[in-house]
């Protein structure tokens, strides 16, 4: 009955901490940018329509996905390297899976070279990184929200 109690706690600190964070908490910070020249955009410059349209019209979704609490995009190029971040908090559990897989990748089910975007769920939050697979940026952004949101 000893060891029920400590492991208890533990899995409660545990996941309070994914559900205080806040979408502030997740972007890439001025100083996280990785080198190479890149820059802020405020343009939405998405790798492909489709993810950019997902963000843009969340709500149309929002009966198959969750209803958003809050979203924010990053949008990051330099000469050769160019994408987006798109953050989701969901007021419950983000539930689409199947249907974002469809949107972002089609039949193949998968990223592929026409369709790069990945993305994360961790309990109400789903991150939509919409760069090419050998993007700093994307490494950088995965890597940090990774920690996070363990």
């Amino acid at each position: 009955m000893k060891i029920t109690i400590p492991l208890s706690v533990l899995f409660l600190l545990l996941t309070t901490n994914i559900f205080s964070q806040t979408i502030a908490d997740l972007k890439l910070k001025p100083k996280e940018i990785p080198k190479g020249g890149y820059t802020l955009s405020d343009g939405n410059i998405c790798v492909t329509p489709q993810a950019c349209t997902f963000y843009n019209d969340i709500e149309t979704y929002s009966n198959i996905v969750g209803t958003v609490k809050s979203k924010a995009i990053q949008n990051f190029k330099n000469k050769a390297d160019g994408g987006s971040i798109m953050y989701f908090e969901f007021e419950n559990r983000f539930k689409g899976d199947r249907f974002l897989q469809g949107l972002l990748w089609g039949k193949e089910g998968q990223p592929s070279d026409e369709h790069p975007e990945e993305y994360l769920v961790k309990g109400k939050f789903l991150i939509i990184w919409s760069f090419h697979p050998d993007s700093p940026v994307r490494e950088k952004s995965e890597a940090k929200i990774e920690a996070i949101l363990q």
